[in-house]
């Protein structure tokens, strides 16, 4: 039996003030690889990968494994791709480390990119920036395609992250008892530990820290997007940014001389998802998934929360890192990041997380024995995935759980889609359309227990919610449309 090893990182970013000039995504993949080869000392490694995975982006590469594989002189090796999701960095971690631990291969390399600022400025510019075409069907799909939203979320438009994740925040909020103000000034203080960590980390996009007063208040530089968040409380995907990472046996990392300095060793990971739709969850504040798949993934490495000296939560918007900690059984008092976060280190969008990994090899590296835990999530807090590193080599194989059937044994709330009649609200979210209110989206409970969605465009009712805490108050549903009464 193989054990796997990390043993090469790379991270690049890319700042342009010509759209024309910038890099496209496959070439920063390029180059994040040719960084992570040096990484290990061993340029050669690319050219000896096995399997060249690739974490599907916001671009229409078919097969961009195949041009990696021409630009490293490649020919053998298996090309794959993975459906979206941020967690799928994590999964495809886990499943390689197994496969090099079966011995089915040697050498993988993993890596993706995005240039959500270039396409940005592109698009400020009135500019259309053409990328090339990559052809061709992979050798391997790893992970399925699971839809994430329900029929009805999608009739009313309840499908971004920037209209589940803030329902989820206020749920959490009312969940916990605290007033509007108190937990605005809490989350802003937990964004602003984030942002100090990115201060420190060379790599991140944002390195200007920022305090829990400008984060939680509204400017011409952060506005509002969707109550309780303002701009600087959302993942941050305006960033050219790729990353690359470097799998190998220890047998062959040994053979070709690599530093034992720079090894990085999984021991252990774990993947389960929960109810696939909101809709059918039983509450809107927590994650079963993340308890069971995570609790198991510390379990096989012998490890209790407390044991943990490095964490990088999955940090699309603030109520992911709250219910991960309260899963896990982390300090929220703790840095719960290594990387500074998705809203000032980077939200290259399902590549995030290959970002994280990336910093925390480079820290474990330099604090020998010390153990860190990687997260990441897919759709709305739905596809978990968890991975425990170390500098150290583990006392056992690499081990891997998927406790998917003990999730989806739990408690499915039902959904109506139609209601008309009283209700309680459960959770909301106000968006915003300029500098105004627009919308909100209300997730209710019904007296029965069942679940409905509804909208409301009512001026003073969305101003209010801005305000006031609304879960908790009585609602009136007429198909789609949320009525309250003073």
């Amino acid at each position: 039996m193989e054990t796997p090893v990390l043993v090469g990182v790379g991270q690049v970013s890319q700042r342009i003030q010509n759209p024309a000039e910038g890099k496209e995504p496959i070439d920063l993949m390029i180059d994040a690889c040719r960084l992570a080869a040096e990484d290990a000392g061993q340029p050669t490694l690319l050219a000896q990968a096995g399997s060249v995975r690739v974490i599907r982006g916001w671009w229409r590469y078919q097969n961009p494994a195949k041009a990696l594989c021409e630009a490293f002189g490649n020919s053998r090796a298996q090309t794959a791709i993975t459906p979206y999701g941020g967690n799928m960095v994590q999964s495809v971690v886990n499943r390689s480390a197994l496969e090099i631990q079966s011995g089915e291969h040697e050498v993988i390399l993993i890596t993706s990119a995005e240039c959500g600022y270039s396409q940005a400025k592109a698009r400020r510019a009135g500019m259309k920036v053409k990328w090339r075409d990559v052809n061709g069907t992979p050798d391997l799909q790893i992970g399925e395609e699971v839809p994430m939203s329900h029929p009805r979320e999608v009739t009313l438009d309840i499908v971004r992250p920037t209209h589940m994740y803030p329902i989820m925040e206020t749920a959490h909020r009312h969940h916990l008892g605290e007033g509007v103000g108190q937990h605005l000034q809490r989350i802003a203080q937990l964004w602003a530990g984030f942002s100090a960590v990115a201060a420190e980390n060379p790599h991140a996009w944002l390195r200007d820290a920022k305090s829990a007063e400008e984060i939680r208040t509204p400017s011409p530089a952060n506005r509002p997007v969707s109550h309780p968040y303002p701009k600087l409380m959302n993942s941050n995907n305006k960033v050219d940014q790729a990353a690359a990472l470097i799998l190998c046996s220890e047998r062959k990392a040994s053979a070709l001389g690599i530093d034992r300095q720079k090894r990085v060793y999984p021991w252990a990971g774990a993947d389960a998802r929960d109810h696939n739709f909101v809709s059918n969850r039983d509450n809107l504040y927590s994650s079963p998934a993340i308890r069971i798949a995570g609790g198991r993934a510390l379990e096989m490495a012998g490890l209790a929360p407390h044991d943990l000296d490095w964490v990088d939560l999955y940090s699309c918007f603030p109520i992911a890192v709250q219910v991960a900690a309260a899963e896990l059984g982390l300090d929220p008092a703790e840095p719960l990041t290594v990387t500074g976060g998705m809203t000032f280190a980077g939200g290259p969008l399902n590549s995030y997380v290959m970002h994280s990994i990336a910093r925390m090899a480079e820290l474990l590296r330099t604090t020998p024995g010390k153990k860190g835990l990687i997260s990441g999530n897919g759709g709305f807090l739905t596809k978990h995935a968890f991975g425990i590193y170390s500098s150290e080599p583990p006392r056992q194989p690499f081990q891997h759980a998927a406790p998917q059937a003990e999730v989806d044994a739990l408690p499915f709330r039902q959904l109506v889609e139609d209601h008309k009649g009283g209700a309680t609200v459960e959770g909301y979210a106000v968006m915003y359309q300029g500098e105004g209110p627009e919308l909100a989206h209300i997730a209710a409970r019904l007296d029965g227990g069942e679940r409905a969605w509804a909208n409301c465009r009512d001026a003073d009712v969305l101003d209010a919610m801005t305000r006031e805490e609304f879960c908790g108050n009585s609602v009136y549903l007429d198909g789609g449309r949320a009525h309250f009464v003073s």
